[in-house]
């Protein structure tokens, strides 16, 4: 009896173990291609390029290296302004005979200045130099040069980049290849909202928006902070042309 009845439990249990391989190979979800798919699905996710892989194989920088270091000049101004905000550069406006302030404090326009500096370029030196020239072009000083301050007020630079800088889109849109695309490393901006001017970082969001290199109260920092400084970009300029 016990006999018959293991026999009859194996022949079960043989039953049972071949109808579930049946089913499981019938079944979509559980066929031999579920590994292949899910591999597939795997691979094409690696595949899927970020906004910023995309920018980066079509954002070609100004071919320039002023100061002859191996590093283009856009770049090199990113790095300037980037030490300035790993320093935490105090915010403190001051004016200064000889025009520059101490190395660990200054405004917004000394950031720039001190970024276009690590490229080769003497931004006082230049701007002083166009407003000797031609005075007229710069409201600012009131038919009054001071070479203590002049390079230091954004209204200044904004006239000397418009002069000898690329003037670039204003306008701003997230997810938008063609757009994005101008808003490359290094370049400066200027914004109507307290008169202020930062540096297009090389770090963007998700959907592509810049960070920007800028020194505002309390100190210089990097950061997704454009869309804080709108409404309103009065200047987008890439140097040199």
């Amino acid at each position: 009896m016990r006999k018959k009845f293991l026999i009859i439990f194996l022949a079960l249990t043989c039953l049972i173990a071949i109808g579930f391989k049946f089913c499981a190979q019938k079944n979509p979800f559980y066929s031999k291609n579920t590994t292949k798919m899910q591999n597939k699905n795997t691979a094409s996710k690696k595949n899927v390029e970020t906004i910023d892989e995309k920018l980066k194989k079509r954002i070609v920088l100004i071919n320039s290296d002023k100061d002859k270091d191996g590093i283009k000049d856009q770049e090199d101004i990113v790095l300037g302004a980037r030490k300035e905000a790993d320093k935490k550069v105090k915010y403190r406006g001051n004016y200064y005979v000889g025009g520059y302030p101490p190395e660990n404090e200054g405004v917004c326009t000394d950031l720039v200045w001190r970024a276009f500096k690590d490229a080769g370029y003497n931004l006082k030196d230049m701007v002083d130099e166009d407003i000797r020239n031609h005075p007229g072009d710069y409201k600012r000083i009131e038919g009054k040069p001071d070479p203590n301050i002049d390079f230091r007020r954004v209204a200044n630079l904004y006239v000397y980049f418009k002069k000898y800088a690329a003037s670039i889109t204003t306008e701003l849109k997230p997810n938008d290849i063609e757009n994005l695309k101008e808003w490359q490393p290094g370049d400066i901006i200027t914004f109507d909202h307290r008169e202020h001017i930062a540096i297009v970082s090389d770090k963007r969001r998700a959907d592509g928006i810049p960070y920007i290199i800028h020194n505002a109260p309390p100190y210089a920092r990097e950061g997704d902070e454009i869309m804080y400084w709108m409404p309103k970009i009065t200047g987008h300029f890439r140097f040199p042309k």
